[in-house]
């Protein structure tokens, strides 16, 4: 939707524009990014969903940290939008080039790893045969969203509990121990769990880590203190290059630079798996469901590289 509703305020045509509306807000948080999305000013996206909610007899959304969230009503509102974007979906697929030509934006979250190296490549692919597909990626490590408004596709690690929802397992990846070679220079390179320990770590914000999949260390090495801490794992592997410390890497990330040494990996391999989520209604888009099978293709095509090789 991108350009500014025209319906008659009060008929069926301006609320379908408002519950598209409210779900461009439910998808960004504001009303200002919102308003840029769909081509109108925030004040009218303010006044729309002002009569959207006296319509509909109760408040859509309630304001949180960050930006605004969806109530109860506005979750089932939100629903009806994205039935309402579906339908449009819909007839616009029914117009399509006689090569099928895929379009449209299909957004999806992943963690930042996965991100880089293996949605960003397949969805590049797909787009050489499609250059009318858009793909939106919100880098994040967490649990899957159990109300999922705005997210066509979401990878997580960790088996998911959903529902209304369709689950995939993508594949595995391994995690190990790594430092610099500088580091093991200066330090020494420890030959052992217990001489392991002695060094500081580096991963992520404990008191951050929203994936219970991801606590290994403070399961397999409980002693070792924190060095440098991040919610991102590219900070994590440029710590470890910089000798920050010792840190618990994804193979795939960390094998990709000669001055890295994976330590004790016949210790040191956590085993995750990497799952993915689609709502219902998102699969039977043609442009979602091609952008699935990229990622199921390009997993399995990268598995050597996802399940790291041995010490250097």
């Amino acid at each position: 939707m991108a350009a500014q509703p025209t319906s008659r305020p009060g008929s069926s045509e301006s609320q379908a524009d408002d519950l598209l509306i409210l779900l461009a807000v439910a998808r960004t948080g504001r009303f200002t990014t919102a308003g840029e999305s769909l081509g109108v000013n925030h004040t009218t996206v303010s006044r729309r969903i002002a009569a959207l909610e006296q319509a509909l007899g109760g408040r859509l959304l309630a304001k949180a940290v960050g930006g605004w969230e969806l109530t109860e009503l506005g979750r089932r509102a939100a629903r009806a939008g994205e039935g309402i974007e579906f339908a449009i979906a819909g007839l616009s697929s029914e117009t399509d080039s006689p090569e099928h030509e895929l379009s449209g934006v299909v957004r999806m979250s992943a963690t930042d790893g996965f991100s880089a190296y293996i949605a960003s490549p397949a969805v590049a692919g797909l787009q050489r045969r499609h250059p009318r597909l858009a793909v939106e990626i919100e880098t994040v490590t967490r649990r899957v969203r159990q109300y999922r408004s705005g997210l066509d596709i979401e990878v997580v690690v960790g088996e998911p509990q959903v529902h209304r929802a369709s689950a995939f397992l993508l594949g595995e990846y391994v995690l190990g121990m790594y430092a610099s070679r500088d580091y093991l220079a200066e330090r020494g390179i420890p030959a052992s769990v217990e001489e392991l320990t002695r060094h500081p770590l580096v991963y992520f914000v404990d008191s951050m880590l929203l994936v219970d999949d991801l606590d290994a260390p403070r399961r397999l090495v409980p002693t070792m203190r924190d060095s440098i801490s991040s919610t991102n794992v590219f900070v994590h592997v440029e710590a470890t290059r910089a000798g920050a410390g010792i840190g618990f890497l994804p193979c795939f990330m960390a094998d990709r630079h000669d001055d890295l040494v994976r330590l004790l990996p016949e210790r040191f391999a956590e085993r995750l798996p990497y799952w993915m989520v689609l709502r219902p209604d998102s699969l039977r888009l043609p442009a979602v469901a091609a952008v699935a099978d990229a990622l199921r293709a390009q997993t399995a095509g990268y598995e050597r590289e996802l399940l790291g090789r041995s010490a250097v």
